[in-house]
């Protein structure tokens, strides 16, 4: 099968069956499903402010997508990018409360450090227990997710919380540690459009994309992870320390995911909350699936979801029948068909590409 027909086409077709189930689901519920689709595509990218929107979102997507395909390429699942993003909150909150009345400039990279660290971090006992114990990485990514969730609520309740407040949130950061908008940087050369929390970050996640593939594809590192992928005992037979690949690519995927709260929370709500990362680790898994790991299918795929999830907001407005939960469907579908029934289309596709190169 072409190479061009497993990166595009089958995606392609895996999203047009998902739609057309979401579209019955519309249907069944009393709605027109092309007014829906409609309202979906008009608020997420019909003006500045939904497209605004719609690559914030995107943003976030880009990091938790690129976490888990980094991991993919050496044939590990992380799905522990909730709890690497919500550690990743930690360090860009401690880094912004400690360094607010500088400057974003001197506070944006240490911030991203802040991040890259306190993500690595909570991946590394997860990878070290992989590497040396046998411990399933997929198992012990979940208990950690949990126990992330716990820790948050623990220092925000304990630690960061105002005093006298009784909001679990810290204090707001002063204006040395928010990030430039978009809308604030276009303005400062004569391009006006409308607010929106599309921030600085969503660059950093451009160069995010492309440092991954560099690291991948153009280093002796990324050769080493992607042939232990490919096969452990081939890789160790190479001379490759499958120890050390396993701890490594474990230490990127979690930084990658720290670097989300960069987005989040120090680019639009400036202050740490509860749940900031509103299960952006988990969409990540979708987005590195339907992206097929690479770093640019990642970054359509996240642009995919920021759609829907852009385009559910004022779908959900304008039909009041269709509900939130309604809209968390429709993105189910979408990864029921772009993952985990991906081989319902791969083999059709790859047996006609069989048949035509037979009768070829």
């Amino acid at each position: 099968m072409p190479r061009w027909a497993d990166l595009a086409l089958i995606p392609a077709i895996n999203l047009l069956l998902a739609f057309f189930f979401a579209g019955l689901v519309v249907l069944f519920i009393g709605e027109d499903p092309i007014r829906a689709v409609r309202i979906l595509i008009t608020g997420s990218l019909g003006s500045s402010y939904g497209i605004g929107f719609t690559l914030y979102y995107a943003t976030t997507f880009v990091f938790t997508g690129l976490a888990v395909a980094i991991a993919f390429h050496a044939s590990l699942f992380n799905i522990g990018g909730e709890g690497q993003a919500a550690l990743g909150g930690i360090g860009v909150t401690l880094v912004c409360l400690t360094l607010d009345q500088t400057h974003w400039l001197l506070t944006l990279p240490l911030a991203i450090l802040g991040a890259g660290l306190f993500g690595a971090a909570w991946a590394f006992v997860p990878g070290y227990l992989q590497a040396k114990r046998g411990s399933h990485v997929v198992i012990t990514t979940i208990m950690f997710n949990f126990i992330a969730s716990a820790l948050v609520v623990y220092l925000l309740v304990n630690v960061l919380k105002v005093p006298g407040s009784m909001a679990p949130e810290s204090r707001n950061f002063a204006a040395g540690a928010h990030l430039p908008f978009v809308h604030e940087m276009l303005a400062a050369v004569g391009i006006k459009v409308s607010r929106t929390p599309m921030n600085l970050t969503s660059l950093l996640a451009l160069l995010a994309a492309f440092l991954t593939w560099a690291l991948i594809w153009r280093t002796r590192l990324g050769y080493e992870l992607r042939a232990f992928g490919f096969s452990e005992p081939a890789a160790v037979y190479a001379g490759i320390d499958p120890v050390r690949i396993t701890i490594v690519v474990m230490l990127i995927s979690g930084a990658m995911s720290g670097m989300m709260a960069l987005n989040v929370v120090m680019g639009y709500q400036h202050r740490l909350v509860l749940d900031y990362v509103g299960g952006a680790g988990f969409v990540g898994i979708a987005v590195a699936l339907m992206g097929r790991s690479h770093p640019v299918g990642v970054v359509l795929a996240a642009i995919l979801f920021g759609i829907l999830y852009q385009g559910g907001a004022e779908l959900a407005f304008e039909m009041p029948s269709i509900s939130r939960e309604m809209i968390v469907v429709i993105q189910a579908l979408v990864i029921l068909f772009t993952g985990a029934l991906e081989n319902l289309t791969r083999v059709p596709v790859e047996r006609m590409f069989a048949r035509l190169g037979g009768g070829g």
